[in-house]
């Protein structure tokens, strides 16, 4: 069994920033293979389809897409088995629901999400 669960959202200021995570569990991620896992970021805006926004290697490659580059920062602990979205300088089209997942994605584990609205 798989499960993703998102945390850390919340309604901010454009310009503000918020930390996200997501924990992983089940009995699949026992011993070491959460650490050789590429995780990614996703999210889904009203009326859009879900994009990738940050991958992780499991040694630690980053990839963005180019609307947050230089503003989203994705970095993991592989002890806890989570993964975190640093997101800085927010601006309202980042307003979605945040979702983790392994990249490419298990399309049968996806988690409940988290909501981020960037609004003044």
């Amino acid at each position: 069994q798989v499960q993703f669960v998102e945390s850390g959202g919340g309604l901010v200021q454009p310009g503000g920033s918020l930390r996200l995570s997501c924990a992983a569990s089940g009995s699949i991620f026992s011993g070491s293979f959460f650490r050789v896992l590429p995780m990614g970021w996703y999210r889904q805006a009203p009326g859009k389809e879900r994009e990738l926004v940050a991958t992780i290697t499991g040694g630690g490659t980053t990839d963005y897409t180019d609307s947050v580059k230089g503003r989203f920062t994705v970095s993991r602990d592989n002890a806890k088995k989570i993964v975190y979205l640093q997101m800085n300088s927010l601006k309202p089209e980042d307003t979605a629901v945040y979702y983790c997942n392994r990249r490419p994605s298990w399309n049968n584990y996806w988690g409940q999400g988290t909501q981020v609205t960037v609004s003044s």
